[in-house]
């Protein structure tokens, strides 16, 4: 009897024993389940649906394609953008021919600034031969006066004939005709100068008069003119000729007006204008292209479709669900663990999970890695309202989130929604890399790093 008893001891000891150590090192929940994520596929363009490549429960890689849709409407779009972008190339080279006729015709202007300076200078040179011409008559009109008044003194001797009298009065009639037509004659270029009528003084005019008279300022805004479509800008528009003519070289340290024009041209309005045109149908070309290839509906992630909910023949519109992909390798274990049992559990605690699909054949390691931000009741979808006087205290239950490691989908696979038993073994040392491990929240920098990484 005795031996029967320590028998039964020690074989109630020896199955027993991991028992009472596990329930003495860890703390678990049977309200676990298995979540992960899962991708909802939806199209980026409306359409008619030519073919559907999956059909629920297949696995898929990132990248394969699922659903087809009808493409040549939008094949159409893209020949028509790229014919617009044809057009488009086209209408800057015109734009660039146009503005290389603005170069020309502004060096024309140019030209003629020149010229109409040069006649003013002309006029200028003009008058003063007018002043000396002006001046030989007036001395001719003298010498006549004097040979009028000794004919006068003659005659009345009887020194010489009356028609040899008669001939120096004529020839002083005709000197004073001269000099009153060379002063007609100054008059008329100081007219011709934009100058008042002067006859004490006939040279008097402004200085620089090249470079402010009408005509001269005149040809100075047709060539200002054609520099605006080149996309120059003057300083001022109160500039001499010369003073705008040096301020357009100084575009170039070396005045060099070759370099000066190749670096206008592409720099015009116009030429900009139209490569905004053409860089907006490239655009639009790229759309075009883009929503082209968006009639392929592909994974963008590796799992398994589920939820299918397309056929072909459907028209289907921009965001509307057509099947989901859950995904194979984002798995976790969501436990629901009581208020009373939070105190010992941390971040980076080490888990042992059995899975009810697998039981104790199977057993998963992972670790704790968050903690939710409210109780469940919080958390749903009508939360309690506790101030209206019906309060009943009831344990609450806080998600916690633990990540497994090492998990292998191909060896032994987990479905979303199998419930699971988790052991957080709260004695032993913490594992992973979280860098809130051993409390309660995340750190700061880990929400940092995600931000960054989407």
């Amino acid at each position: 009897m005795l031996l029967a008893g320590v028998v039964v001891v020690a074989v109630a000891g020896f199955f027993l024993t991991p028992v009472i150590r596990t329930a003495l090192d860890t703390v678990s929940t049977d309200d676990a389940y298995v979540n992960g994520h899962v991708t909802f596929v939806a199209p980026r363009v409306a359409g008619q649906v030519s073919g559907v490549l999956v059909d629920d429960n297949m696995r898929v890689k990132r990248g394969d394609v699922l659903v087809q849709l009808d493409k040549e409407p939008y094949q159409v779009q893209v020949a028509i953008k790229q014919a617009a972008v044809e057009a488009a190339e086209r209408d800057r080279t015109a734009a660039e021919a146009q503005v290389r006729g603005i170069v020309a015709q502004a060096r024309s202007n140019r030209f003629k600034l020149e010229h109409t300076m040069e006649e003013v200078r002309n006029q200028l040179a003009l008058l003063k031969s007018n002043v000396a011409e002006l001046k030989v008559e007036q001395a001719n009109r003298e010498l006549a006066e004097r040979d009028f008044a000794r004919g006068q003194t003659l005659v009345a001797k009887g020194a010489i004939s009356q028609q040899e009298f008669d001939e120096y009065k004529a020839a002083l009639e005709v000197a004073r005709n001269r000099v009153g037509s060379a002063e007609q004659t100054i008059q008329q270029t100081r007219t011709r100068l934009g100058l008042p009528i002067n006859y004490e003084n006939p040279l008097d005019a402004p200085e620089n008069l090249d470079q402010k008279f009408s005509t001269v300022r005149e040809a100075l805004g047709a060539l200002q003119s054609s520099a605006a479509q080149l996309g120059f800008s003057p300083s001022t528009y109160e500039a001499t000729p010369k003073q705008a003519i040096e301020e357009f070289y100084k575009q170039d340290p070396e005045g060099n007006l070759d370099r000066i024009y190749a670096r206008l041209i592409p720099e015009s309005p116009g030429v900009k204008q139209a490569e905004a045109r053409l860089l907006q149908a490239r655009r639009d070309l790229d759309l075009a292209e883009l929503d082209l290839r968006y009639c392929d509906i592909v994974s963008e992630i590796d799992g398994v479709v589920t939820r299918r909910n397309v056929n072909p023949g459907n028209h289907v519109q921009v965001g509307q669900a057509l099947l989901a992909v859950r995904s194979l390798t984002e798995i976790w274990i969501d436990a629901n663990f009581k208020e009373t049992q939070l105190g010992e559990l941390r971040i980076g605690q080490p888990v042992r999970c059995e899975v009810d699909m697998y039981g104790k054949r199977r057993e998963f390691k992972g670790r704790i890695t968050g903690f939710a931000m409210g109780t469940g009741s919080t958390l749903a979808l009508l939360p309690p309202q506790n101030a209206t006087g019906n309060f009943v205290k009831v344990v609450q239950r806080v998600p916690v989130r633990i990540e497994l490691d090492d998990y292998d989908p191909d060896q032994t696979a987990l479905l979303i929604g199998l419930s699971c038993v988790p052991y957080v073994y709260i004695h032993e040392p913490l594992v992973g890399d979280d860098p809130g491990k051993g409390r309660v929240l995340q750190d700061y920098a880990l929400a940092k790093t995600a931000r960054r990484g989407l």
